[in-house]
């Protein structure tokens, strides 16, 4: 379903009007000898046929003067009709012909920095057919069928997703291989995949800052230009003893003047932002969406980088880790005695009843509850009231337990936080010795827990939030290669912090911070340190600190809509392996911009010098302007590359491919040797 890129109309009009112009320009002295002494009629030649789009050059010349812009375009367009009116009519046909071609060229180039998505007209409930090969057009649900899908170019994962009847599929997935009747669930606008295109054109259409300044230097910098070269045809018989008009012996001063006004054209100036917009392309390939090419100008200024812990580092789905009994239990020797306490044990007493009362909820204390009760061998529990208080835990009559001699007695049973619990309490000595005995837990605090109440029997039950899987390689490449500072922020308490921590390679935390504490840290890190901060978190809770970083990063998928919103990049996988990647392309494309405005730079001088001094003719400018253009562009489309931390590391991969293509080349020259040498079997 995916449209055919096609060379755009306006393109072959341009190449057909151009070769018209340099055929026609070229003919006249031959085919009508009296127009070749008379150059206003030649001018008319320029006139008659268009430059670009519809409309002749001279009339955009004057469009534009008239409305008092002086750009690439109208000077190029002065220097074809001054060639014409010099009486060079074939060097200003071939001006523009050379212009307009390398200007195809760097459209194309520029159209390999942009996303090209169709646009259907589906509305929610069509069916479509998907083949093997072919994109869903929307986001769909499976209706029919089976079919191996990836989501790669989306969300950057790499591994292909198996897709059933029911499942869901986001707009832009591609079918592999196997053919399913899909139903639309969304329109056009509201699919993943045109938020990703809407995201990626608002970006491309957000100009950096170096851009923005690049736009407004380069129309006073065509003034300038006009001025310089009209200096030059008027001053320059009078300075340097040219002649006005050229000579056998010499170029005219007109001719120079010409030259300078074609050499020093901004063109390869005002494409050397073009990185930016293939970079942020290059990161939408790999499911990262960034809110404009500043990002990138931020992302490689920053120098700290600050994690939230919850959901961000972790999983954030919390896994059941013990069950601990530490109050109201029958003891022996400082140990619980299970087999006479409770029935079958204190633990999996506590596991049921908890399970009972944390069924169906979405808390993610209750699933890991739920989850991990699940295909165990557990008394029934039954729940006849409940009661919840939002924040704090929940009340509940349960029945169906056998405790000793109490067997189905209707029990009170409390679940909640330690402060939960003991507020229930009936006297301060109860609650006193429940806080003693929680302090005194062979767990201590370094894992989440809850407290269950059972007929004043209280139990702990802990909770681990596991990191996720990879973020270690993550922050040692950050820290390594990158040279971030790297700390976290977090809202859990010292002990949970510092075990999340340690297993992932963090060794700078501010732990139990409210929103307005992790506000302040990254106000206060920002400003100590003289340079940007990144912060990385997905809750709501991390929306005043991504505000005020210098650059904000979310986990697309899990952040919150006020995350989001205020957040600068986002990341469409579920992990924070896109991190690193975007820094290095950050600090690539900055790089490359650099690299970009020298290179023009360099064009620029190289070919007006030599012109003004008349050393070359004007189609050879011509040529050496346009070529400094497109060099520009080939070194913006290496935006797409995968990025490296310094350039030994892309000097050892250059290194490596070369050495890997020789060897290749030599088993391959060996092999053929080896089966020309081979003797003839004989029948």
């Amino acid at each position: 379903m995916d449209r055919p890129r096609r060379f755009p109309q306006e393109h072959l009009h341009l190449c057909f009007c151009s070769a018209a112009l340099f055929v026609a320009a070229a003919a006249c002295p031959y085919v009508m000898p009296k127009l070749a002494v008379k150059p206003m009629q030649n001018a008319f030649l320029l006139i008659a046929f268009p430059s670009r789009g519809t409309v002749s050059a001279a009339l955009d010349a004057i469009t534009d003067i008239s409305g008092g812009k002086v750009n690439i375009h109208v000077l190029m367009a002065l220097a074809a009709f001054a060639s014409v009116v010099y009486g060079d009519a074939l060097e200003g046909g071939l001006l523009l012909a050379m212009f307009n071609l390398a200007h195809i060229a760097e459209e194309y180039f520029t159209s390999r920095s942009m996303i090209d998505v169709p646009v259907h007209d589906l509305q929610v409930g069509s069916y479509i057919l998907v083949g093997a090969g072919e994109s869903v057009p929307v986001d769909c649900e499976v209706f029919q069928g089976n079919a191996t899908i990836t989501i790669e170019h989306l969300t950057g994962e790499v591994k292909p997703l198996e897709t059933k009847a029911g499942d869901r599929i986001p707009g832009g997935a591609r079918n592999l291989d196997g053919r399913m009747i899909v139903k639309a669930r969304k329109n056009w606008k509201e699919s993943t995949l045109s938020k990703i295109v809407q995201l990626t054109e608002e970006a491309q259409l957000s100009k950096p800052k170096l851009q923005r300044w690049l736009d407004q230097f380069g129309e006073q910098y065509s003034k300038v230009v006009v001025v310089l070269s009209v200096a030059v045809a008027l001053l320059g018989p009078f300075l340097f003893k040219w002649p006005f008009f050229g000579t056998s012996a010499c170029r005219g001063s007109v001719y120079r003047a010409l030259g300078l006004m074609v050499a020093a054209s901004p063109c390869a100036l005002a494409v050397a932002p073009l990185a930016y917009a293939t970079a942020i392309s290059s990161c939408a390939r790999k499911g990262i969406l960034l809110k404009g090419g500043h990002v990138l100008d931020a992302l490689a200024s920053c120098h700290t980088i600050a994690f939230d812990k919850t959901g961000t580092l972790t999983t954030g789905g919390l896994a059941f880790k013990a069950i601990e009994p530490i109050y109201g239990h029958r003891v022996r020797n400082n140990k619980s005695d299970f087999s006479s306490c409770c029935v079958p044990s204190c633990e999996k007493e506590a596991l049921a009843v908890a399970a009972a009362m944390e069924k169906g909820t979405t808390h993610p204390i209750g699933r890991a509850v739920v989850d991990h009760s699940e295909g165990k061998d557990l008394p029934s529990v039954s729940v006849e009231s409940f009661e919840y208080f939002p924040g704090r835990g929940l009340v509940a009559t349960v029945n169906g337990i056998e405790l000793g001699t109490e067997g189905g007695k209707l029990l009170k049973a409390s679940l909640g936080s330690v402060d939960f619990i003991t507020s229930l309490c009936r006297s301060e000595d109860a609650s006193k010795r429940i806080k003693e005995a929680v302090d005194a837990s062979s767990y201590g605090t370094d894992f989440v827990r809850a407290a269950l109440s059972v007929n004043e029997k209280v139990t702990l039950i802990h909770f681990e939030d596991r990191p996720r899987p990879g973020v270690l390689d993550v922050i040692a490449e950050l820290k390594d290669q990158a040279k971030l500072r790297i700390m976290m922020l977090t809202g859990d308490h010292e002990s949970s912090a510092w075990r999340v921590a340690n297993a992932v390679g963090i060794n700078e935390v501010y732990s139990s911070l409210k929103p307005e504490d992790k506000l302040s840290h990254v106000k206060g890190v920002s400003r100590d340190m003289g340079g940007g901060l990144i912060m990385v978190g997905e809750g709501i809770n991390d929306a005043p600190a991504l505000a005020a970083a210098t650059v904000g990063i979310v986990l697309a998928q899990r952040a919150s809509a006020t995350a989001t919103a205020v957040a600068d990049v986002l990341l469409l996988r579920d992990n924070i392996s896109g991190v690193p990647f975007c820094i290095a392309k950050s600090r690539q494309t900055t790089s490359l911009v650099k690299q970009n405005v020298v290179l023009a730079l360099t064009c620029i001088v190289l070919a007006s010098l030599p012109s003004v001094l008349g050393f070359l003719p004007l189609w050879l400018t011509v040529l050496l302007h346009e070529g400094g253009t497109l060099l520009v562009c080939l070194n913006s489309i290496r935006a797409l590359n995968h990025p490296t931390w310094s350039w030994r590391q892309d000097l050892w991969h250059l290194v490596n491919e070369l050495k890997s293509r020789f060897e290749f080349s030599r088993k391959l020259a060996t092999s053929s040797n080896t089966t020309q040498a081979a003797p003839p079997v004989s029948l």
